[in-house]
């Protein structure tokens, strides 16, 4: 079936099913932009579509397995349109994708891009056709613009992809390749496009976000661009996303301390607690370090959340050397965790280490780093609690309460007691208790807004 008619175009339906990463959604969103321009009408899910296209991730077992989930469904729903397949499960394993009856086409990472201008041309019925490159070789940081950010309050600005780590565990850099970045002239055009727009907060988002520039010429660092973000910036706050903890530098933590627009909050992933699973993990940093960083930048900004990703379950991680993590997060002066069980990655040198841990006691040692972060949450929200707060009201109200929702700049999750604030409004508001996994605020009268 070619989607093409004969004659003036017409506005086709367009589907985009998206898993994974801030990085996977940024470029959802610049695709679904793009398909825009060439005629094709989003439509929202449970709609039909005349063309799908799903956005996969592969950094889990399960997410993979979501993934081709998330193929098979949309094939299950609209059997006659095109199913196009993209992101890196597309990139790492496109065989295991065309050996699903239905699908049209599978673009590797260096394909994305290029979806918009092919769609029209697929025919339905064809055998897959799989278009991935090798991502090992060197190629520049391909730049997916993206104007319309979808009535989101706090939009995205991906300015880094790939990574150059490569840690044991992480099939990221076969699925992403090597750290490149987007053009310094190009990043600040679009920081200050966000900014004229009337935008009050912005993420900066990439793969291994603070290699930023280094492959540039002239090259630089991702301190140097962030001041450069932050001259340009506007009324705008700046949210860094997540950071390996061997580049978050003394300058950086001095810069944060005193700027008045980034952000204080920082993700630094720890994903263990023993030193002998960190070198096991290709990790470049041992416990100590990490815990001698975290203090030093809890010194400098008192009221800063540091999130940290937690590991469960690598080869050869004994009762012992959990238990060892466990203490050492429950010590750390982190506010929150991200928990992941260890999944083998085909192309991964974990893939091969003896010693698996079976599935029961990771599924056992998540639950209780998950505790944990729930202690964590509470501990650090309550400090905040009859604190007034600047707090960025979202588009979105929250789905439980229907109530407006947002964020502080130390990221507490905030609903707003009696619905009278101001979508995309940085509004004062004082903090009144904890209710679940948020924080009940009401409107200060005495300052009303920040903006």
């Amino acid at each position: 079936m070619d989607l093409v008619k004969e004659g003036a175009v017409e506005m086709r339906r367009l589907q985009i099913t998206t898993l994974g990463c801030k990085v996977n959604q940024y470029e959802s969103a610049s695709l679904v932009e793009q398909m825009k321009s060439f005629g094709w009408r989003p439509v929202l899910k449970g709609m039909p579509f005349d063309l799908c296209i799903i956005n996969t991730c592969t950094v889990t077992q399960k997410a993979s397995m979501q993934s081709r989930q998330a193929v098979r469904k949309a094939i299950r729903s609209n059997p006659q349109a095109v199913i196009i397949v993209t992101g890196c499960y597309a990139q790492t394993d496109p065989d295991e994708i065309a050996a699903i009856s239905g699908v049209d086409y599978i673009a590797g990472h260096s394909r994305k891009f290029s979806i918009p201008k092919i769609a029209d041309s697929l025919v339905h019925g064809d055998l897959p056709r799989i278009d991935v490159e090798d991502v090992k070789r060197p190629f520049p940081f391909q730049d997916m613009p993206l104007n319309d950010f979808a009535g989101k309050t706090r939009p995205f600005l991906k300015i880094q992809d790939g990574c150059d780590a490569f840690c044991s565990y992480c099939v990221v850099p076969y699925a992403r390749g090597r750290s490149r970045s987007l053009p310094a002239k190009i990043l600040l055009e679009r920081v200050k496009n966000i900014s004229d727009r009337g935008y009050k907060e912005l993420v900066l988002t990439g793969i291994h976000l603070a290699k930023y520039g280094l492959d540039l010429t002239p090259s630089m660092n991702f301190l140097h661009i962030l001041k450069e973000i932050e001259s340009l910036a506007g009324d705008l706050r700046i949210r860094i996303s997540s950071i390996e903890p061997m580049e978050v530098s003394e300058g950086l933590i001095d810069f944060i301390a005193r700027s008045e627009k980034v952000c204080h909050h920082l993700h630094i992933p720890l994903q263990n607690g023993d030193d002998r699973i960190l070198r096991q993990m290709n990790r470049r940093y041992s416990s100590k370090s990490y815990r001698e960083l975290i203090e030093k930048i809890v010194a400098k900004v008192p009221d800063i959340a540091i999130g940290a990703d937690v590991l469960a379950g690598f080869p050869g991680e004994s009762d012992r050397s959990f238990e060892r993590t466990a203490s050492f997060v429950r010590q750390l002066p982190v506010a929150y965790l991200h928990v992941f069980p260890f999944s083998r990655r085909r192309q991964t040198r974990a893939l091969g280490l003896s010693d698996q841990i079976p599935p029961e006691i990771i599924k056992k040692r998540c639950a209780v780093l998950r505790e944990i972060d729930e202690e964590k949450r509470k501990r650090f929200y309550t400090r905040f609690i009859g604190q007034k707060m600047s707090v960025l009201l979202e588009e979105t109200p929250d789905r439980r309460t229907g109530r407006l929702k947002g964020l502080t700049t130390n990221y507490i999750p905030v609903i707003i007691a009696d619905n009278r604030g101001h979508k995309n409004r940085l509004t004062a508001l004082r903090l009144l208790r904890i209710e679940g996994k948020r924080v009940v605020g009401e409107i200060d009268q005495e300052c009303s807004s920040f903006s």
